[in-house]
């Protein structure tokens, strides 16, 4: 079973030639500016949103994960369009991108499966969170395989048992989705994002739950959980707003990169 694309051409262009010159661009304004840090990391935050917005945000990582020769990555995003209780796991073979089409780490997702007893639900797997970051992989770690996991109804120590797992295995890594602020002005979006960044600066559950309006915060809460038994710390790579492509500062959407090492 192949995980066809569903929003090729929206949430990211649907020509390789296009993507890798948004990749390009990106990695050049990094580079005028910053030098890329070096950090052994095999967890990641990334946002989810068109790459017009938030694609300079993620690169940053992706750039980092280019770096640590990780095999296999899970993919770990929020639903946006179905609800349902628990994660969805399906059996595809490849995941379908601009780049060519990326191998899916089955021996790693039947370990997940044996161990964790996920369903799987085809609807859901038509998710942009999980979605608009196989290109990132596909491009940066070619070679690379993945697993990708859609939550909706579940609670964040489900997803930090996976992370823990994940992490567990030789050459594995996990990529965690989300978004952080929506349409507020983009002086309330800072007050609340800066909430997010500081609960995951601390690793702070309390500080999480105290503000931030992540749309994947489960997965950030597991992430945050997964880090602290783990003795990992974080690293805000960058943090924007969607008013810095859009320059529209009465509804804007926050984004964060984040790596754990």
């Amino acid at each position: 079973m192949k995980r066809s694309m569903s929003v090729a051409g929206s949430f990211y262009p649907a020509r390789a030639v296009e993507i890798q010159r948004f990749f390009e661009h990106f990695s050049k304004i990094y580079d005028e500016a910053f030098t890329l840090p070096d950090i052994k990391s095999r967890a990641v935050i990334v946002p989810h949103a068109g790459y017009i917005y938030s694609g300079y945000t993620a690169n940053v990582a992706y750039r980092i994960l280019q770096k640590q020769g990780i095999k296999k990555f899970v993919i770990i995003g929020p639903s946006h369009r179905v609800g349902y209780d628990g994660v969805s796991l399906c059996d595809f073979q490849s995941y379908d991108t601009p780049f060519g089409a990326i191998p899916a780490a089955t021996d790693l997702a039947q370990k997940i499966n044996e161990r964790f007893n996920l369903t799987c639900l085809s609807q859901a797997h038509h998710e942009h969170s999980t979605e608009v970051q196989f290109p990132f992989v596909k491009y940066y770690m070619e070679d690379a395989e993945i697993v990708e996991l859609v939550y909706s109804n579940t609670n964040a120590g489900e997803i930090s048992k996976i992370i823990d797992f994940v992490l567990q295995q030789e050459d594995c890594g996990v990529i965690i989705s989300t978004d952080l602020s929506h349409f507020y002005s983009l002086e309330e979006a800072n007050q609340i994002d800066e909430l997010c960044l500081k609960a995951i600066d601390k690793l702070s559950i309390n500080t999480l739950h105290g503000g931030c309006e992540a749309c994947g915060m489960i997965g950030v809460e597991a992430m945050i959980m997964s880090a602290k038994k783990l003795g990992l710390r974080s690293t805000i790579l960058d943090y924007r707003t969607s008013a810095d492509a859009s320059h529209d500062d009465n509804r804007v959407v926050g984004y964060v990169s984040v790596c754990f090492s």
